[in-house]
Formats: structure tokens, C-alpha cells, sequence
């Protein structure tokens, strides 16, 4: 078994001058680093006081999913074979909040979109969404379902 580890930098952002003196005296903004990379800027939801023109941390776990779902899928297909000229998704997740405050998925529905060329391989296709399904390390680390409904063109 090879183990791989991973690293990022979250930096709180929001510190209006009193920190979190009250709920509301303070930022949800943040900022998501690595080493050599651009900076993701976050926030929370709108829903809890977060700024609606950054991403939030539920729009990154699904976007998370949806690439290592469509990277296993690019894989498989150059496998078999299959000639992907364009991929494109518009995962749901359903995310339910508890009374007391605290939330979970429920489920994550990823609707890719792929162009192949060949018509006879479009049920191979259809096929190897299931297998990236299994294979994928995100999703294989959710307790909670992941569907796929993908729907399948043929390029001109």
C-alpha cells in the first residue's frame, strides 16, 4: 500500500479588529493555500453569514468529488479506448442542518456531460462512470451515497 499525504494552508482572513467578540463582529473570509499555487478565497455560505462571492466549504467538497470522479473517469476512458473530447459537470449534494446546528451530506448527485467520438462506445461509456465511481479516492471516503447520471454525446 503506497500513502500519500497532503497538505494545505487556511488562513482566517475575517478579523474585523475585534475577532469573535460576537457572532456577528467577525468575517467568515479565509484563504486556501499551497505551496506554489494560486489562492482559493472561502468563505461560509450566505446561510451563515458568509460571503456568497467566495467559495464555501460545501462547494469545494463537492467540487472535490466531481474532479477525482471525472480525472478516474479520463483514465479509464484512455484505457479503453474510449475518445473523450469534452467533459463537463454539474454535481448536486443535499447537505441536511440539524436543529442543533450542525449538518451532513445525505448525498452527492454528479450529472456529467461527456462528448466521445465513436457511437458504438457509448454504452462502454455509460460503463466506466461506475468504475470510476469505485475508484475514486473522494468518494470512496464519503459515508454517504454518490450517484452518477451521466448522459453521454457523440462529437461532430
Amino acid at each position: 500500500m503506497n500513502i500519500h499525504t497532503y497538505t494545505t494552508d487556511v488562513i482566517w482572513t475575517g478579523n474585523s479588529g475585534s475577532g469573535t467578540r460576537g457572532y456577528r463582529s467577525y468575517s467568515r473570509s479565509h484563504q486556501i493555500k499551497s505551496k506554489g499555487k494560486p489562492a482559493i478565497s472561502g468563505s461560509s455560505d450566505p446561510s451563515f453569514m458568509g460571503d456568497s462571492s467566495k467559495y464555501n466549504p460545501e462547494e469545494l467538497f463537492l467540487a472535490s468529488i466531481s474532479c477525482c470522479h471525472m480525472l478516474w473517469y479520463l483514465h479509464l476512458c484512455s484505457e479503453n479506448d474510449v475518445v473523450v473530447t469534452s467533459y463537463r459537470d454539474e454535481p448536486i449534494g443535499t447537505m441536511c442542518e440539524e436543529k442543533s446546528g450542525s449538518g451532513h451530506f445525505e448525498m452527492v448527485v454528479l450529472k456529467p456531460e461527456v462528448a466521445i467520438t465513436e457511437p458504438v462506445k457509448k454504452s462502454l461509456a455509460i460503463k466506466l462512470h461506475q468504475e470510476a465511481g469505485r475508484k475514486c479516492f473522494i468518494a470512496n471516503s464519503c459515508n454517504f451515497p454518490v450517484n452518477h447520471e451521466p448522459v453521454i454525446f457523440i462529437s461532430e
